[in-house]
Parts: structure tokens; C-alpha cells; sequence
């Protein structure tokens, strides 16, 4: 779920991505509960203020999202947005700088958000050697593939079809790309499911 301020931006979200889009002002409360608060795992806050964003946050916490992630445009503030509960705080510089380290150190990795502790979540192409290639997501768990603490949120097939949902049913092939999310991170363990066996050694 998106919430978007900007009725353009939400008519654009909503046309190019596979998701509901909900064009509100997420600093209401009301709004965040029309979006379904109640259910949340997380909340990630990317407004072009940090008070705004504070103040988003805060409202999540309140209603019991128990991950909550914001952008920090003033490294001033992290320990602020420490201080009152927001898990994970990167500035747009930082990613960055940390997503040219992934790329050089990772290469199979084409994007990453760290959300807590060591859980990240990342978008990575499945090669011709991956042992999930050919198999639906629900034979995967059921097999062994996929570890308890890994789920396949995406997928963009390799015909370019545009991005899907991943369902149990979902079969994965070489050449998809998936948006996956690691509660460890991108370790060996991880990469090897998707047919990268060098990287990050």
C-alpha cells in the first residue's frame, strides 16, 4: 500500500506499479488507518522533510507498526529519530554511497534497503544455475529452498510482463527478477537460492 499526497504522483504510482495506491495525507491518522495500520509489518516514510517524516513515524508507532522506517535528509537528526523509536534511519546520500559499495561488492544485487538489524530487502535476477529456477515459490518452501526467514514479495518475469505479486503459486524461471526480503541479509546462504554461488564470499 502507497500513500500518496500528490494525486499526479498517485495516478503515476498506481499505473506502473503492481499496488494499491491510496492519494491521502499520511499525516493524518485517520489516513493511516484507512490504509490498513492494523495489519502493517512496517512503515517506511519518504517525505522531503524530516519533521514530516518524524511525525509519520510517530503516528505508526502509536497505532502498533512495529517496523518503522524513514529517509533522514539531515544527518543532524538521527539520533532524534533514534531516540523516539524509528528502527532504521539512511539518508539519501548514505544509501547511496552504500548502494555503489553493494554493486561492486555484489554485483547479482541491483538494489537493497536495509530495514533492521540484519534484514534487508533486495532485487536480484535468478540465473540458469538457480536452484529455484523452474519451481513454484510453494514447491521452494516446501523443499527446503527457502529458508524460513526469506520471502519473495515480487516478481518481474523475464519477458518484461511488468511486476507481479509473488504467490505460492508463482513459478520462478532464470532470467525473472525478484524483490526479495532477507531477514539475514544477502549472506552466501541467500544468494546461492537465486544461482549466485560467488558473491560475497
Amino acid at each position: 500500500m502507497v500513500v500518496e499526497h500528490d494525486v499526479t504522483r498517485a495516478n503515476d504510482i498506481a499505473n506502473e506499479y503492481d499496488c494499491l495506491v491510496l492519494n491521502e495525507d499520511a499525516t493524518r491518522e485517520e489516513t493511516l488507518k484507512e490504509a490498513g495500520a492494523d495489519r502493517a509489518d512496517a512503515l517506511i516514510s519518504t517525505l522531503e522533510l524530516d519533521a514530516t517524516n518524524l511525525f509519520v513515524c510517530l503516528l505508526a508507532t502509536e497505532l502498533g507498526i512495529s517496523t518503522v522506517v524513514s529517509v533522514l535528509h539531515q544527518p543532524e537528526h538521527r539520533e532524534l529519530f533514534r531516540k523516539m523509536g524509528v528502527n532504521a534511519v539512511k539518508s539519501p546520500d548514505q544509501l547511496a554511497a552504500e548502494s555503489l559499495y553493494r554493486t561492486a561488492r555484489q554485483p547479482a544485487i541491483s538494489d537493497y534497503m536495509p530495514v533492521e538489524a540484519d534484514a534487508e530487502v533486495f532485487e536480484i535476477e535468478v540465473s540458469d544455475a538457480a536452484p529455484i529456477a523452474g519451481t513454484t515459490l510453494e514447491e521452494a518452501r516446501s523443499g527446503g529452498l527457502i529458508p524460513d526467514d526469506v520471502l519473495v514479495v515480487a516478481v518481474v518475469p523475464e519477458d518484461g510482463s511488468g511486476p507481479r505479486i509473488a504467490r505460492p503459486t508463482t513459478e520462478i524461471g532464470a532470467g525473472d527478477r525478484l524483490t526479495v526480503y532477507s531477514g539475514r541479509g544477502t549472506d552466501p546462504a541467500v544468494t546461492d537460492l537465486f544461482g549466485f554461488f560467488d558473491d560475497y564470499r
